[in-house]
């Protein structure tokens, strides 16, 4: 049982990163069926600011602002992001609002490979150890468990800003325009709903959640690298389409399952087979879709563009 309730324990954090990350891709993919690949690059750029550019490897420990207080790199971290989140916008996708969704997603293809290399050129190719809150990882010893406080830390702020998104879409103006806009772009556009300000917003918080996944996964894995927020962002659209595309709580629903599924394959599975844990994970997610073609949560209406 204790083991047992470690693992669940291991599932729900895990499953938080996933969630947040599927809940920046999914409210992107809502309003604009826009598949956003550059997502894991949003996180490696969130991870990465929190680095000198152009330091060496042996002196990639001599953070930024990671050695600031909390309450300065959590602001400064997400605003970074936040800001190249609308530069995208801005600059790359408004001039493609009214393009088909694959020439939208090559634009992502696009945008990803840039940044992608351009943290390749300023930082590098290999590896880096960033000690990010060391404190965190600290564990508490209860009832035989093993809890690092990072954990706590991922689960609490992951339902507080569930629960802050959730309360933002459901009750004030703009979220309410996001809702309109993820309904039926087009309609609400001929209702008065001004689409640059939604999809600027959506931008927005996709960065900012794409920023509170790196800086809480980062002091659990230790290190960074050029492609580091790639795996995230895949997970996070696996979880989209098993959630089902353009719901929110479906991406929500998608990240917790995939978290759990792969803390589970990794306990439970022989040891000879846990090497191909993600593909027992992906066998597991084509049975779904095979169950529920739309997802388990779809969408009640096919969102329009125009």
């Amino acid at each position: 049982m204790t083991q047992f309730l470690q693992t669940c324990l291991d599932a729900a954090s895990l499953g938080s990163i996933f969630a947040l990350s599927a809940l920046g891709i999914g409210l992107l993919f809502g309003i604009l069926r826009l598949a956003n690949v550059a997502h894991g690059e949003f996180i490696s750029t969130a991870a990465y600011s929190l680095i000198v550019p152009f330091t060496s490897v042996a002196a990639a420990s001599e953070l930024f602002i990671g050695k600031w207080h909390w309450a300065l790199v959590i602001p400064t971290v997400c605003a970074i992001v936040i800001v190249l989140a609308l530069a995208t916008e801005r600059f790359v996708f408004r001039p493609l609002r009214s393009a088909s969704a694959p020439v939208l997603m090559m634009a992502s293809f696009t945008v990803s490979y840039i940044l992608q290399n351009t943290i390749l050129m300023v930082y590098g190719s290999q590896a880096r150890g960033v000690n990010l809150w060391y404190g965190l990882t600290r564990q508490i010893q209860w009832e035989g468990l093993r809890i690092p406080l990072i954990q706590i830390v991922t689960i609490a702020v992951t339902a507080v800003l569930m629960v802050s998104l959730s309360l933002f879409l459901k009750y004030s103006r703009f979220g309410i325009e996001v809702r309109a806009a993820a309904e039926d772009f087009r309609m609400a556009r001929y209702l008065g709903v001004r689409a640059n300000r939604v999809i600027g917003i959506a931008f927005a918080i996709s960065g900012l959640l794409a920023a509170a996944v790196a800086l809480l996964y980062l002091p659990q894995s230790g290190t960074i690298n050029y492609a580091w927020g790639s795996p995230l962002a895949l997970y996070g659209f696996v979880a989209v389409v098993v959630g089902g595309m353009g719901s929110l709580p479906g991406a929500v629903l998608g990240g917790f399952s995939i978290g759990i599924a792969i803390t589970m394959l990794q306990v439970y599975l022989p040891p000879e087979l846990k090497p191909f844990r993600d593909a027992f994970a992906f066998a597991l997610v084509i049975v779904v879709l095979v169950v529920r073609p739309n997802g388990l949560f779809p969408t009640k209406h096919v969102m329009k563009r125009v």
